[in-house]
């Protein structure tokens, strides 16, 4: 990789600008000297502290974590084996110029996949970075398209990768979550610890070459290049270095049960007071960083207890007129073990104010959601305490309202209503004309009387 040049005024400005943004509580501030900056909890993948962590930034050869990653996972799908041979062919040093990093692998010279990954991951060969790809994929073309679709699937949304070493292109960029991510998929892969972790690895004879030493060049693992900054709890990471990048580390750590991912980006040397001479900033943040979570934060368990919290009215019962509702359940959280739990705002939320019985006991009504400072850590259900019955007679009179309620029966109503109204004005106007006819009648008959009187 290109020599890093000297940006100690442009990063000092960066650590004055950009402070930490812890995400869990208040905790003693932490700057570090880098420009982006992250730290995972690898086991429950929960963000412990964010520095920049979701802007654009340059990788250098953290790249390798996915090329890694990808022939790890062509080895598991029985594509290739870590015994398969593989020559180097034309394409080993396409795209690769000026002063960068080298395991000195000869085109046409043979190695297994398992050697290439040693090359690879220790002294950062991006030789090996190409080779690789052309046994996975095809070219290196394909297997860039590989790189940016598996990043996708594992969530990255700030990543887009140019090619399989990380040599600096302003379309090749990523963002620090995005490498914890591509980090705790390797993690899950043995094989990348036992080759991180290794601080000088014997490369075989060859058929172009004789036996060769190649060293990590991570500090963490190995003092072969830097000195004074090996870390007993680190299971493997990954270094990168342009003059564009900075000083770039991505480091995974463990301390019992605990697996911490710490990603430091854009660092350098710097100046420590009582140090003659400067650090390196990528180890020793990486170290901090992982110290920090370490000493600041532990694994809890939220709970509620089993009081009553709300209650819901219920209907259709003479047994009980409301059920009281409670939380259930826990939530477990990497939390600061300075967080007073108490301080956990809770917000109740009911499915409905009023519900119809029968209630059974554990029925879910509703849920409470558990936050602090504006971030949500999880949601409790709140469930009835008891059970209410249900009163048939209740039921039944209500039944019988509602049958009386469906437009069936309204509209059977409706026309029973209108043809007795028909019939009711059919007789009324019957009535009215039969009247007349009976009236004329009776002046006819007192004529003939009076015409017949003597």
């Amino acid at each position: 990789m290109k020599k890093y040049r000297f940006l100690s005024a442009l990063l000092l400005i960066a650590v004055l600008f950009s402070l930490p943004l812890p995400v869990r509580a208040a905790q003693e501030d932490l700057e570090l000297f880098c420009t982006h900056a992250v730290l995972l909890d690898a086991n429950h993948g929960e963000i412990l502290y964010d520095k920049g962590a979701n802007e654009r930034a340059y990788p250098a050869s953290t790249t390798k974590l996915t090329t890694f990653l990808l022939v790890m996972e062509a080895v598991q799908s029985g594509q290739l084996t870590l015994q398969t041979p593989i020559t180097a062919g034309d394409t080993a040093y396409q795209g690769l110029t000026g002063n960068f990093s080298t395991a000195n692998i000869k085109i046409g010279e043979t190695l297994t996949v398992e050697e290439l990954l040693y090359c690879l991951m220790l002294p950062s060969a991006n030789e090996a970075a190409n080779i690789l790809a052309v046994a996975v994929d095809g070219s290196i073309e394909a297997f860039v398209e590989h790189m940016n679709r598996r990043a996708s699937e594992l969530g990255c949304r700030g990543t887009h990768f140019t090619n399989p070493h990380g040599l600096h292109s302003d379309e090749h960029y990523t963002t620090a979550y995005d490498l914890a991510l591509t980090m705790q998929a390797c993690l899950e892969h043995e094989m990348f610890q036992t080759v991180t972790r290794t601080p000088k690895h014997i490369v075989p004879a060859t058929n172009l070459s004789g036996e060769r030493e190649i060293y990590n060049g991570n500090g963490l693992v190995s003092s072969w290049r830097y000195g004074g900054y090996l870390y007993d709890k680190c299971i493997g990471g990954k270094t990168g270095t342009t003059d564009e990048a900075g000083r770039c580390l991505v480091s995974a750590a463990e301390d019992g049960d605990e697996v911490l991912i710490s990603v430091i980006l854009g660092s350098g040397p710097m100046e420590v007071l009582g140090e003659e001479k400067p650090k390196q900033g990528q180890f020793r943040e990486s170290q901090r960083l992982l110290e920090y979570g370490f000493n600041n934060f532990q694994r809890v368990t939220i709970t509620r207890g089993d009081e009553p919290v709300d209650t819901v009215k219920v209907t259709m019962s003479r047994q009980a007129d409301e059920v009281n509702v409670k939380p259930q359940g826990s939530i477990t959280k990497t939390l600061p073990k300075s967080m007073n739990l108490d301080d956990i705002e809770t917000d109740i939320h009911l499915f409905a104010k009023e519900v119809e019985a029968p209630v059974e006991a554990g029925e879910v009504m509703g849920v409470m959601t558990l936050s602090y400072d504006g971030e949500v850590y999880g949601k409790l259900d709140l469930v009835a305490v008891t059970s209410v019955e249900r009163s048939e007679l209740l039921h039944k009179k209500q039944q019988f309202f509602d049958f009386l309620q469906t437009t069936g029966v309204k509209i059977a109503a409706a026309a029973v209503a209108l043809i007795a109204a028909v019939i009711v004005l059919r007789l009324l106007v019957f009535r009215k004309r039969r009247r007349p006819a009976r009236s004329g009648r009776r002046v006819q008959s007192r004529g003939n009387y009076r015409g017949t009187r003597r």
